[in-house]
């Protein structure tokens, strides 16, 4: 076995803890693809990440439901909103590539940190609000507008999800994580059947990511239920920070 390949199943695992707990996976794994494979086309790394993100998320859903309520009426107009716009956003990537939107994510994701870090009691409380009619509307748009970012770039768009359910819905950072797990399966398989039908996905090296993925996944999901929302705000601050580096190094990197 090559390093490349010890270094992205390594990876994956990685991303599989801290995705289940807080989102933001894609922070460790698709840097670990692309550096690994620099001269595979964008869409085929991009496809075989989201394999890999898809199995370790759905696992953890399955662990989640088990230990936490999940609201279904919110959640699932979220997840099929998610859903059509992953298509729309992996469908784009097909012939746009997304370095010239790199600026943005590192904005959006610094004024989710300051937000956070300026609310102190902010998901630490489960107060549902918006179930109605109204609110599964705004989840789906919401979601929706996540979905569209997943599909065509993605890194981030676990803690975009959480963001949402704690600040749109009340949530507490426990359900809103088990609820963007739900959210984000939709948007990565979405995006998987998009990629596997434009493009070449390294079939045998997402499996054996996947594999990885679940085992970080179960891990991180029971870290999240054992020790509560207090602790997944926690490793929320510290994921999100993160992102804004990484993505903040990459569209500096970019730039001509």
């Amino acid at each position: 076995m090559g390093f490349e390949i010890v270094f992205v199943l390594v990876a994956a695992f990685g991303a599989g803890v801290i995705d289940a707990m807080a989102g933001g996976g894609g922070l460790v794994q698709l840097p670990a693809l692309f550096a690994a494979y620099p001269t595979a086309p964008h869409t085929t790394l991009l496809g075989t990440g989201k394999l890999a993100g898809f199995a370790g998320t759905t696992s953890a859903i399955f662990r989640f439901v088990r230990h936490v309520s999940i609201d279904w009426k919110l959640v699932l107009p979220a997840a099929v909103g998610a859903f059509v716009a992953a298509l729309v956003g992996a469908w784009i990537a097909t012939s746009i590539p997304p370095d010239r939107f790199r600026a943005m994510v590192p904005v959006l994701l610094t004024l989710v940190l300051a937000y956070t870090l300026l609310h102190k009691d902010f998901g630490l409380q489960h107060r549902p609000r918006g179930q109605g009619r109204r609110g599964r509307a705004l989840a789906a748009a919401g979601a929706g507008v996540i979905g569209l970012y997943d599909g065509f770039f993605g890194p981030g768009t676990g803690s975009f999800l959480v963001f949402l359910f704690v600040r749109g819905f009340g949530l507490d950072f426990l359900h809103a994580s088990a609820s963007a797990k739900i959210v984000n399966a939709t948007t990565n398989i979405a995006a998987l059947i998009l990629f596997g039908l434009t493009g070449e996905l390294l079939w045998l090296l997402g499996l054996a990511m996947a594999v990885c993925n679940v085992a970080g996944a179960q891990v991180g999901s029971h870290l999240a239920i054992r020790r509560g929302s207090g602790f997944v705000r926690v490793v929320f601050l510290l994921v999100v920070g993160s992102l804004i580096a990484k993505t903040a190094w990459d569209a500096l990197a970019a730039l001509p």
